[in-house]
């Protein structure tokens, strides 16, 4: 499957998503439009080695879709996003 490799665009860095890492253990992404929650969640899991809790998705007004990842307690949001630079 080609369109897997693109699931996940990249992460959103705004004063909310930077929020719900500290308070929620919760990472926000940008998807593709077409990426299912499996797939986000497999995705996501392969990259970053950690377990995810919970998926929610949405669509913003300009047509882009946001994906909410919710780790478990075991994984830490803010270690990945150390690694990704957003903190």
């Amino acid at each position: 499957m080609s369109s897997e490799s693109q699931v996940l665009l990249y992460p959103i860095h705004t004063e909310k998503a930077i929020n719900y890492i500290e308070k929620y253990n919760t990472l926000i992404f940008a998807v593709s439009r077409t990426a299912t929650k499996q797939q986000i969640r497999e995705e996501f899991e392969r990259k970053f080695g950690a377990k995810v809790e919970k998926i929610r998705t949405l669509i913003t007004m300009r047509g882009e879709k946001r994906a909410l990842i919710k780790l478990s307690p075991e994984s830490s949001a803010e270690e990945i996003a150390t690694r990704l630079g957003l903190l």
